[in-house]
């Protein structure tokens, strides 16, 4: 990519909580696409690891935490510094979200973050049950801002990554093209109640996020030490949560760690057992049948809950739909490493950057099964040399990332007074336009394969062949 357009322009200051991988590889991404005023752009991040990026780029790093009890006195001046439209951009950890949206409407500004954020110690806190520690809890904590906040405020973009986020805009552009394929001729929906009709018609009864990261390190992983392509903090906070997932009204039976919310309306339901170790079965186009960890996320839940149709005030149909993440390798072992020691968290955490891999690829997509054409993948099939080759300081799993940071941004600045609004509801095909340059090869594959397929059969198993698709069949332990 050599010709960059230039998007929007953002008239107020730009603060930037948080500068790890992700931070840093959305910093050229924003430098490319926006006007903005340089001696207003603020970063603030408790680490000065990156800070020679900083340094380079002629920005200074604000060193500090931004915590619940400083987050009003530390953001307030930076947001309002010198007039215009602000925008917060959180791509930190241990920030919660829901505050800091509430702060930004107050003042005006524009926000966006790739994660459904908490405090400091919510997802450790042993007085909190398992349904509490949850991301269905921590969406409800966002959208019960939202409810209580009158119309027309300014927009904040809620979990904009790569999952939560570009995913969601995958489901989508995936539905219309099987519908096409089964030549069912029907609109283009645009409701949400339209969407749901859609993947009702379609016959799809669940959606994966199914996701193999293949990216290599130079050097192989030293003992003591986490190592993962992106955040190791918030993938430790996440893998350590309850397995959590939309759930499909056609299921018909549920395993015995799985329980309810409170609410009899919930779209999901949680595993008492954490999600890193809890793995399925699952399919993504180069390595075939694998399994994939059912890591609990934001979307597992909002995309089973768009795609809901009610009738008479109760669900009638629902997809299932979560994680199915195999990451890469050496991410794989440290999490062995860490149950292996009870739990107990390695003392080195390190995000490996773009120069400390040596090959591979990322391939991050929504699997929709169960309709007529059996399942369907599609998604971004990025490779580190092709990251590289397109933006500084990106790794492929960084590149899909940042690159959903920068859609979420243009779309918040094309549509400013949304309130707070999830990557479900945004205009799918507008933001796939904006990432789509730094997506790799965007394809969608079809599969004959089901879980049902290649299963060793040298021990009784128990499984519903009379529906491939049951959650049964799946999950392995």
């Amino acid at each position: 990519m050599t010709d960059h357009p230039v998007y929007a322009k953002i008239d107020g200051p730009i603060v930037m909580i948080g500068f790890g991988s992700i931070g840093r590889g959305t910093l050229p991404l924003i430098e490319r696409h926006f006007e903005f005023d340089r001696e207003r752009f603020f970063f603030i991040d408790p680490s000065d690891h990156n800070k020679h990026i900083l340094d380079a780029h002629g920005y200074e790093l604000i060193q500090k935490h931004v915590t619940k009890e400083n987050y009003r006195e530390l953001l307030t001046p930076l947001l309002t510094k010198g007039g215009g439209q602000a925008f917060c951009v959180n791509l930190s950890v241990d920030t919660g979200s829901a505050d800091l949206i509430a702060l930004c409407q107050e003042l005006g500004a524009l926000y966006i973050d790739t994660v459904n954020e908490p405090w400091l110690g919510f997802y450790f806190d042993k007085t909190k049950g398992p349904s509490e520690r949850s991301n269905y809890a921590l969406r409800n904590m966002t959208l019960d801002l939202r409810r209580r906040s009158p119309k027309g405020l300014t927009t904040a973009v809620s979990t904009c990554g790569a999952n939560p986020g570009m995913v969601s805009f995958f489901v989508k552009q995936a539905a219309l093209n099987v519908a096409a394929d089964l030549n069912l001729n029907t609109p283009e929906p645009t409701t949400r109640e339209e969407w749901a009709a859609l993947l009702r018609q379609i016959g799809v009864k669940g959606v994966h996020i199914a996701e193999r990261d293949t990216q290599l390190t130079k050097q192989p992983k030293p003992r003591g030490v986490f190592l993962n392509t992106w955040s190791v903090e918030g993938f430790i906070s996440e893998g350590l949560q309850p397995a959590e997932l939309g759930w499909g009204t056609h299921e018909t039976w549920k395993p015995d760690t799985a329980r309810e919310h409170d609410d009899p309306n919930a779209a999901a339901i949680y595993l008492m057992q954490p999600g890193a170790a809890t793995q399925v079965r699952t399919w993504c186009p180069t390595p075939g049948p694998q399994y994939g960890y059912l890591v609990t996320h934001n979307e597992s839940i909002s995309i089973a809950d768009y795609f809901t149709v009610h009738e008479d005030g109760r669900a009638v149909y629902r997809p299932t739909c979560h994680y199915a993440y195999h990451p890469a390798d050496v991410a794989v072992l440290s999490w062995h490493e860490l149950f292996g020691a009870e739990g107990e968290v390695q003392k080195t955490l390190h995000v490996l950057d773009e120069d400390e891999l040596e090959e591979g690829v990322d391939e991050l997509g929504v699997l929709l099964y169960g309709h007529a054409k059996g399942a369907y993948w599609f998604g971004s099939q990025l490779s580190l040399e092709e990251a590289r080759s397109l933006a500084p300081y990106q790794s492929a799993t960084g590149l899909q990332v940042t690159s959903a940071v920068l859609a979420g941004m243009v779309w918040a600045l094309e549509n400013p007074n949304e309130g707070i609004v999830e990557t479900d509801e945004m205009d799918f095909k507008r933001c796939l336009e904006i990432q789509g340059p730094y997506l790799g090869p965007v394809k969608g594959y079809y599969t004959d394969w089901t879980p049902l397929h290649n299963r060793p059969g040298l021990f009784p198993e128990d499984l519903d062949e009379s529906d491939p698709w049951q959650f049964r069949n799946f999950l392995v332990r």
